[in-house]
């Protein structure tokens, strides 16, 4: 009876599970099924009326959306600030990490904790600051500036997230791989590096989805010509209120790269956020 009572319940938490994530879907199905609306049908009535005319459905906007240089461009400056932000705070965060975890240099406890007191200092405080240094040295406006402005943003947390992990690595291990003759730089790559993995794709999945989805720094940091898909999408919103079939489909694609990239690594991703819960 007991075993009988255990699978009605584990199947209840299945059903209710996947009414959960069918709500959780259901404003990215909409913005889908927009997508492939045409603006007459999208003033007409709702985009749930698409599952009972399925001729409705046309890659007609995605057309459109291609002939908009302003969408394209500003979907490749995504991609232009995204992927340099989160290749350099992986690999400097892990180098960084590694030092505080490994090895000995004066004042190592003093500099992580001041690294870790820089988690608490927010965005908004350092937009003005930063951005009249930028605009001194000539970097305000451009795509290099707001990739360092990112990069300085996510490095405490990568620093503190990659040494937590790095130091629960055995030393018996280490000094393993030392008494074969192995250096820092070799035992970082050929050890660490391979032990860190879900770490590390955590990390870059915490840091790409965080500038991909970014539109403050953006609004403030670029002007035309550098801005990524955010800010040109509020831009299209604000100059072309009834574009939707621009719009629609932008939105979805900027929204499906990241959820393509999540569901991609997302193994590594639970891996990575469960290792040191349980020993």
């Amino acid at each position: 009876m007991s075993w009988l009572l255990e699978k009605i319940n584990g199947g209840l938490v299945r059903v209710f599970l996947i009414v959960v994530a069918l709500f959780w879907l259901v404003p990215t199905i909409g913005l889908l099924a927009s997508s492939l609306r045409s603006p007459e049908d999208m003033s007409a009535n709702g985009w749930w009326h698409v599952f009972a005319k399925p001729s409705q459905l046309t890659f007609d906007s995605y057309q459109k959306l291609l002939e908009n240089g302003d969408i394209t461009n500003s979907l490749w400056n995504t991609v232009l600030i995204t992927v340099p932000a989160t290749v350099l705070v992986v690999i400097i965060g892990a180098l960084a990490g590694y030092a505080f975890a490994w090895m000995e240099f004066p004042g190592r406890d003093w500099w992580f904790l001041v690294v870790v007191s820089l988690l608490v200092v927010p965005v908004q405080v350092a937009l003005i600051p930063i951005a009249e240094l930028f605009g001194r040295i000539g970097l305000f406006g451009t795509i290099f500036g707001v990739i360092l402005f990112h990069v300085g943003f996510g490095l405490p947390f990568a620093v503190f997230l990659l040494r937590n992990f790095f130091a629960e690595i055995p030393r018996e291990l280490l000094e393993a791989a030392r008494l074969d003759g192995a250096g820092e730089l070799r035992l970082f790559t050929r050890v660490v590096m391979p032990l860190g993995g879900p770490a590390i794709a955590s990390l870059g999945i915490f840091q790409f989805l965080w500038v991909w989805n970014d539109m403050l720094v953006a609004l403030v940091f670029t002007k035309s010509g550098t801005q990524p898909i955010t800010v040109a999408l509020q831009t299209q919103v604000r100059q072309f209120g009834n574009n939707v079939d621009v719009l629609a489909p932008g939105a979805f694609i900027s929204m499906v790269i990241p959820l393509a990239v999540f569901f991609a690594f997302q193994r590594q991703f639970v891996t990575g956020v469960m290792a040191g819960a349980v020993k």
